[in-house]
């Protein structure tokens, strides 16, 4: 294959800008092709939301290197930024550095991706022939051969559908000019749309919790604006995370802050609730599910997690789980039907690749359907997938990250979630006492013999050196 050939970044998000850093760091071309019209495009639908991730764990290292090389000051890494401070401040900059402004492009939407003149069923020299990115622009289609491609479009132009079985509730495409996706910035330009309404939350995770906490502040200025949450989980119990043992602060006082919300009945909850159905009445539009019918809302927000959109990678042969649709191994790590606890061991190259040579899915998006994703994640990603395509393999398979530990585990809801009594037991025995900063029991054994932690069904002497954030290994 050509190795003058550009390597091709899907996207110009935080995980997109450091891939190019790292590509050029080992003398490779990048092109980074980016959707929008601006860098950050994604995280600029959610420029108004602080991050539970201080600066510390939101600059790359070699990007943060790249920048202060040109003068450049990072912001105090204690602070909280939001989803715009880190473009304006980060991204944008980052961007404009003489090294990387000539190979990125804005306003570029990738179409597809291909092997040239193979599809997927052709077997012969796959891995000697070049990619071709078929994309669009404000002239046309074109096309580009690259050596490898590295796709961080991320999940956020593809929400999940508000029913429970995967697909639009019935009646939900009809009302849609009544449903947000995502995280509406409740207390700035979409202030009008919920003051003094009836609103419905749907989804359990952080970006719901964002919502209903900025309902909550405009519930107390605006008269009339009623909070309704509803999810599919049996109780609230796993839902809040691990608080004050969350070692991500702001994530686990977040929870904190949802559950005295639900307690001063600020926000009134529906457990169990699996939505079928949207009817629209006099009265409002009634949530349907499994024998269950909310009281009328006026709007509803979405906040139940994203999807890839993989039908870019269609004609090439990629490895991925059927249920997360992730690569397959990295699936049974973040996997939230398996996995026990809500932060993942470092992962690259090795978890990341496929039968198809060269292209790489990372960021959000090589998560699949999975949740609680970390930029220190994505970045470490892209370190190891960049020294894998330089066939730097040694360094691709090193792991140069410590991540932050939820708190939670699994194993603290078996009964809740059924899991199976082996299951139960195979990961760390169940939560660690109150008073341990560790995520369960073998993590806090280990860290009180002196290990690293995280040692779970693996003897002391053989515990890792680096330490990473799993129970369970």
């Amino acid at each position: 294959m050509n190795s003058s050939l550009p390597i091709v970044v899907i996207g110009a998000g935080p995980v997109g800008l450091a891939a190019a850093a790292h590509l050029l760091g080992r003398n490779l071309t990048p092109l980074v092709l980016e959707a929008g019209s601006e860098v950050g495009a994604g995280m600029r639908q959610w420029a108004h939301v602080r991050m539970f991730s201080p600066w510390e764990y939101t600059l790359d290292k070699t990007a943060l290197a790249l920048l202060q090389k040109h003068g450049w000051v990072a912001p105090d890494v204690t602070g909280f930024p939001t989803g715009g401070e880190v473009v304006e401040e980060y991204l944008q900059p980052l961007a404009n550095l003489p090294e990387i402004k000539p190979h990125v492009r804005t306003g570029t939407r990738v179409t597809a991706v291909t092997k040239q003149r193979r599809d997927r069923m052709k077997d012969t020299q796959r891995n000697d022939v070049p990619f071709v990115v078929r994309y669009t622009d404000s002239t046309g289609e074109h096309e580009i051969l690259a050596q490898a491609v590295i796709d961080a479009s991320g999940t956020i132009e593809t929400p999940n559908p508000l029913g429970a079985s995967g697909l639009p509730a019935l009646g939900e495409r009809a009302a849609q000019k009544h449903i947000f996706y995502g995280m509406p910035h409740v207390l700035g330009i979409h202030r009008e749309r919920y003051a003094g309404k009836r609103v419905l939350v749907v989804g359990s995770g952080h970006s719901a919790f964002n919502v209903l906490s900025d309902l909550a502040r405009l519930a107390a200025q605006a008269p009339g604006t009623q909070i309704q949450w509803a999810i599919r989980r049996p109780s609230l119990q796993r839902v809040l995370g691990g608080g004050e043992n969350d070692q991500l602060k702001e994530r686990g006082r977040l929870g904190l802050t949802i559950g005295r919300l639900v307690k001063e009945g600020v926000l009134t909850v529906t457990t169990g609730f699996h939505l079928e159905r949207l009817e629209q009445t006099t009265a409002g539009i009634v949530a349907h599910g499994a024998g269950k019918a909310l009281a009328p809302v006026d709007e509803i927000v979405g906040a139940t997690g994203f999807r890839p959109d993989l039908g870019v990678l269609a004609e090439l042969r990629m490895a991925l789980d059927l249920g997360t649709q992730a690569p397959t191994a990295l699936a049974p790590l973040i996997d939230p039907n398996l996995h026990s606890c809500g932060s993942v061991r470092p992962h690259g190259a090795e978890e990341l690749k496929h039968p198809d040579a060269n292209i790489y899915i990372v960021g959000m998006k090589s998560y699949g359907r999975a949740p609680t994703f970390l930029l220190l994640t994505g970045y470490e990603q892209v370190r190891s997938v960049v020294a894998a395509i330089a066939g730097d393999w040694e360094a691709a398979r090193r792991v140069e990250l410590v991540l932050p530990e939820t708190g939670v585990c699994i194993t603290q809801f078996a009964d809740e979630d059924a899991v199976d009594v082996a299951a139960a037991t195979s990961c760390c025995g169940g939560p660690a006492p109150a008073e341990a900063d560790a995520c369960c029991v073998m993590d806090a054994d280990s860290k009180a013999s002196g290990q690293a932690g995280c040692g779970c069904s693996t003897p002391a002497a053989a515990a890792p050196a680096v330490k990473v954030s799993t129970c369970c290994r």
